[in-house]
């Protein structure tokens, strides 16, 4: 055994033993979230990872997410959909807002409608553009109308940015009480949760304590027994982490989908050119990053949507899987020693300078080497750009809201003015998410990925990468394709 890996074992070992006895004396679960307070504790509609968690426990929306990422029942007890897709009717639960006044659908539709308008402009605002009407119907029954069939429309209702926020208070399930180092995160009373009255409740239930830190901070005391659970790890972090046989049953990786890869913001130079841009997507080996970083399941993708998503009819195909990487490095750098003739860029042997935008962290350094290492190869020299506004590419990290094409396509859309787009995609999305026979739709959004793939405005590399780290104590916490773990169930004690 080398040093560094008995050091591990001690440091796991110590570890063990201190959460054997609890995390905290009080029979508090103490959780670790990686970010910065700023970020965390935003009060705000565009939320972070580390945000959403917090939204989510301390405000609710109509419907919420269960530990495995399912659907379930918030402040509407019960729904049901129309046949044509186009209605979801809710059932509110019989209870009154923070302040004492009763919940009836008049009042949640207005929240409702708040928190829809303030998401406009967003890309979380696009994929709900299909809501035309919010209706408060009799006493708490409340309906909302949809231009076109939605599939994953509970999941977006699940998001906390649709949280129906009250200016009485919290509507969520928890009660926040946060201090200068740490939040005490506490469940209210069954009544308040919208649950019958249980004597004894206390006694089935624990206290969550939040700390706030980056992952360097989390990590170490995570091995330090002082936290039970981190969440909010990503790619850029990976390296601080164990991944080794001594992390097995600690270190947890969500099976996600969504976009990881970088997106084209200027459509000047070189990167003003289709077939250049096709070359720089080609010249990349996507194995040999996935490799890097020694993590089980994770795998390559040359398609902006995540493969294998349910209903992909299986039209469009991963590019080049047959050409091997010396010819798609010859094929590139052909095309940009034959862009820098056309367009007398000197010496076409002189590497040709583009800049990318990451977020700083161990993992983000490596992944850069990597990318840099690779396009030094066919004639580029790949630099970190100091801000996004200056990148000529950034990265995209991003976990899907909903397993469907329309997610992914729509991240691309030219209203958002994130980078390239296509107007002509746009247009695709549309007229497929109008469809009502979902094989049609499918085919339809396989087509309008295959147009996004030929405009080569985003540069897929694999799913992201999202990890926690949990001790076997912890209950109420599984891995999802959502990377997201509700607070609430944590603070439950099996029975």
């Amino acid at each position: 055994m080398t040093a560094r890996a008995l050091l591990a074992a001690l440091t796991l070992a110590t570890a063990t033993l201190v959460a054997g006895c609890g995390s905290g004396d009080d029979g508090t679960l103490d959780i670790a979230v990686i970010g910065s307070e700023n970020e965390v504790y935003d009060d705000g509609l565009r939320l972070s990872a580390g945000a959403q968690h917090l939204r989510a426990a301390t405000e609710s929306g109509l419907v919420a997410f269960d530990a495995a990422g399912e659907v379930v029942p918030a402040l509407a007890e019960r729904w049901i959909v129309t046949d044509d897709g186009k209605s979801f009717i809710f059932r509110l639960r019989d209870g009154s807002w923070p302040d004492g006044s009763p919940i009836t659908a008049a009042s949640a539709k207005t929240l409702l409608d708040r928190a829809l308008a303030g998401l406009e402009g967003t890309s979380l605002g696009e994929d709900l553009a299909p809501v035309e009407e919010v209706r408060a119907m009799a006493g708490r029954v409340i309906e909302i109308r949809l231009a076109g069939p939605e599939p994953y429309f509970l999941q977006l209702l699940a998001q906390p940015e649709l949280a129906l926020r009250h200016s009485g208070g919290g509507t969520g399930p928890m009660a926040l009480d946060r201090g200068e180092a740490t939040a005490l995160l506490a469940l209210k009373p069954p009544p308040d949760r919208g649950l019958p009255v249980e004597e004894g409740w206390q006694e089935d239930v624990r206290d969550l304590r939040i700390r706030v830190s980056d992952a360097r901070e989390a990590i170490a005391m995570f091995d330090a027994g002082e936290v039970d659970l981190v969440v909010g790890g990503t790619l850029g972090d990976l390296p601080l982490v164990e991944t080794g046989p001594l992390s097995s049953g600690t270190l947890r990786i969500d099976s996600t989908f969504g976009l990881f890869g970088l997106m084209v913001r200027r459509e000047e130079g070189l990167l003003g050119n289709t077939g250049v841009r096709e070359g720089l997507a080609m010249a990349i080996d996507r194995a040999d990053i996935v490799a890097q970083f020694n993590i089980g399941g994770w795998t390559a993708t040359t398609r902006p949507v995540t493969p294998g998503l349910p209903g992909d009819p299986g039209l469009v195909a991963e590019r080049w899987a047959d050409e091997p990487i010396e010819a798609r490095r010859a094929e590139a750098a052909a095309r940009i020693a034959s862009w820098r003739r056309q367009f007398g860029q000197g010496d076409i042997a002189a590497p040709t300078r583009l800049t990318l935008w990451l977020p700083e962290g161990p993992g983000w350094d490596l992944l850069l080497g990597n990318l840099a290492g690779q396009l030094r190869e066919v004639g580029v020299e790949l630099q970190r750009a100091q801000t996004r506004e200056a990148a000529d590419m950034v990265l995209v990290d991003r976990v899907a809201r909903y397993p469907a094409p329309r997610w992914f396509l729509g991240q691309f859309a030219c209203r958002l003015r994130v980078g390239l787009c296509s107007e002509s995609v746009d247009a695709m999305v549309a007229q497929a998410a109008a469809q009502p026979d979902p094989a049609v739709r499918a085919t339809m959004m396989a087509q309008a990925e295959a147009e996004l793939t030929l405009a080569n405005v985003f540069i897929p590399i694999a799913a992201p990468l999202r990890w926690s780290l949990a001790r076997g104590r912890v209950t109420g916490f599984a891995p999802n394709p959502y990377a997201f773990h509700p607070l609430p169930p944590l603070a439950e004690i099996p029975r």
